[in-house]
């Protein structure tokens, strides 16, 4: 089995694997050797509460691709666009992959009726110029309105995918794509930026993918993984654990986000029944799960078959970890199976993740810390910080940076994250400027590490003891009188002062002022709590001496809002520029 789920790759002078065969051809081999086994799963909940599941073999889906890959054929050329306007379904995955196979370039975004990304969804088919957009027959009418409000929709053909007949893949003509070509636009969700997309070729996502089964699952093959996944699949983490998982032999279960954020018992429930399950989602998910799922939903759970739990795609808590390993203690969970990751669609999805209990958590002293220094404290009287480790990357490689000379920095140092491997991608879509601003760097002083072929991540972190500590995004940190200081800790310190506020709904940033840069906090109030007759003057103060106390830095404005005015990124992640912006404006809702 080894062999057989294995990406077929070789390695090069300095020991990173370089993958050999595409996906498609990767896919196509697995459905001729172990074609009756499932490759996929979706749970459907928005037709019936108890889940109504759908399944794919290897063989199906080898067999829906390639009828997908002739219908493409008809109207789409090799290195045009496809872009997949669909749910979550099966039908996603089976669009990507038949556009792998037609050598047509996928873009995977969302269906248009997806509330608040309008605007979003616009600029991208601007930007990719597709040729078709899928669709299912139940979603054409929406997309038929979509595209009748856009410039130049009436020049894009509409493709039912669940329309096809599977009969048709008789008519595929083979298309023999290369590695190095691109096989699909991964667009950033924006948190810093304009929405760019990153141009992933057929090599990043199988060496991607390969590079995360051995992280996650290590080199133990003896058992099917089964991977359990309700994050969006026009999200990188998202589409690679499930599409990555099934290249790998991984049974991937899909669910809705919706269904998830309805009912997180759904989620847990998936593996508690799986084999060695093995899931991703960012911090946020686990906390909610922790404080949402009953003792009476908790009954004839096991969780000591849990593999690995992914917690990534946003800042990681300590307290998260502690919180979900507490909850879900007496199910059986290993502490161990949560571990921190680390990466970007830059770098396809995966660059790095811990491993051990409780995720490596390590300690820094807080105050050398924000002079640009991890170091452990030397004393039990200095404030600290604690930050789950990364781990170390597998099949590439991971520097520390001066982002301002591109020079190598010694262990300890904080700086600019920088990637280099076969994973990392050609570039920006249409953005050549951009494209040479954060790819094919030269690394300065580069040690026992290739100087060519980096990547800037505009990530944060440092080396310590031989493992990954991510510190926060370059353009969010708040630097006053020369220190730096991490809007994700001060937010996380602001979430422990009183029981109104929010978890994970508060905005830190930096505004301009006569004396200097100065710290601002909104706050969301939650939604359990906005009736409460609370002292709102009392909960600021308590808000500025907490920062004040743990970070030494002083607030120059405490605001409290409404729920869900705190704006986020489509991938949920907090959008600190853009509740600046608000703020700026006077638009934020204020509860007093």
């Amino acid at each position: 089995m080894e062999q057989l789920f294995s990406v077929r790759q070789d390695k090069s002078e300095d020991g990173i694997t370089v993958p050999t065969e595409v996906a498609s051809v990767q896919l196509a081999r697995l459905a001729g050797a172990v074609g009756d086994l499932p490759a996929l799963t979706f749970v459907d909940y928005s037709t019936d509460r108890n889940g109504q599941r759908r399944a794919l073999t290897y063989a199906e889906l080898d067999r829906a691709a390639t009828a997908t890959a002739a219908q493409l054929q008809r109207i789409v050329a090799p290195g045009e666009r496809v872009a997949i306007l669909l749910p979550q379904s099966l039908e996603y995955i089976v669009g990507f992959f038949g556009a792998l196979r037609a050598g047509v370039i996928a873009v995977p975004l969302f269906s248009p009726d997806l509330p608040g990304h309008g605007d979003r969804l616009t600029s991208v088919l601007i930007d990719c110029e597709p040729k078709a957009v899928f669709a299912l027959s139940s979603t054409r009418q929406l997309v038929v309105d979509f595209l009748a409000s856009q410039a130049a929709g009436d020049d894009i053909a509409i493709i039912e995918i669940d329309t096809i007949p599977l009969e048709l893949a008789e008519q595929y003509q083979p298309y023999d794509s290369d590695l190095a070509d691109t096989a699909y636009l991964q667009y950033t969700s924006g948190s810093t930026r304009a929405p760019a997309g990153v141009q992933i070729t057929h090599g990043n996502l199988v060496a991607n993918a390969s590079q995360a089964r051995e992280a996650l699952q290590g080199n133990d093959f003896d058992s099917r993984c089964d991977l359990v996944s309700w994050l969006p699949l026009f999200h990188d983490m998202g589409l690679v654990s499930v599409a990555g998982g099934i290249l790998v032999g991984w049974n991937s279960i899909l669910l809705d986000p919706i269904a998830f954020l309805m009912k997180p018992i759904r989620w847990i429930k998936e593996l508690s029944s799986g084999n060695d399950s093995i899931t991703s989602a960012p911090n946020f998910a686990f906390d909610f799960a922790a404080s949402k799922i009953t003792a009476e939903q908790k009954q004839g759970l096991r969780l000591d078959r849990v593999r690995s739990l992914g917690n990534g795609a946003e800042p990681v808590r300590p307290d998260t970890i502690a919180r979900f390993n507490a909850a879900f203690a007496e199910q059986g969970l290993n502490p161990a199976a949560m571990r921190s990751i680390y990466g970007l669609a830059e770098a396809t999805v995966y660059v790095s993740g811990g491993k051990g209990p409780q995720a490596g958590i390590a300690t820094f002293d807080l105050g050398r810390f924000s002079e640009g220094v991890a170091s452990a404290p030397t004393s039990e009287d200095v404030s600290v910080i604690r930050i789950p480790s990364s781990g170390t990357p597998i099949g590439q490689l991971v520097a520390i940076v001066d982002p301002a000379t591109g020079e190598h920095l010694a262990d300890g140092t904080i700086g600019e994250i920088w990637v280099n491997g076969p994973n990392v991608g050609n570039g920006y879509w249409n953005k050549p400027e951009a494209s040479s601003q954060t790819f094919h760097r030269t690394l300065l002083y580069a040690r026992d590490l290739p100087s060519e072929g980096w990547m800037s991540t505009g990530d944060l972190g440092t080396i310590h003891e031989g493992e990954l500590y991510v510190t926060g995004r370059m353009k969010d940190v708040i630097i006053i009188d020369g220190r730096n200081h991490y809007p994700q800790d001060l937010e996380a310190s602001v979430e422990t002062v009183h029981q109104a506020i929010g978890r994970h709904r508060t905005a830190a940033f930096s505004i301009d002022t006569a004396d200097g840069e100065a710290v601002v906090v909104v706050a969301e109030i939650s939604r359990h709590a906005i009736d409460g007759d609370w002292d709102y003057s009392a909960m600021r103060a308590e808000v500025r001496q907490a920062l004040t106390h743990r970070h030494n830095v002083a607030v120059a404005d405490v605001v409290f809002t409404r729920p869900n005015e705190v704006p986020r990124t489509s991938s949920g992640k907090i959008a600190r520029s853009a509740t600046r912006d608000r703020y700026n404006a006077g638009e934020l809702a204020l509860v007093h």
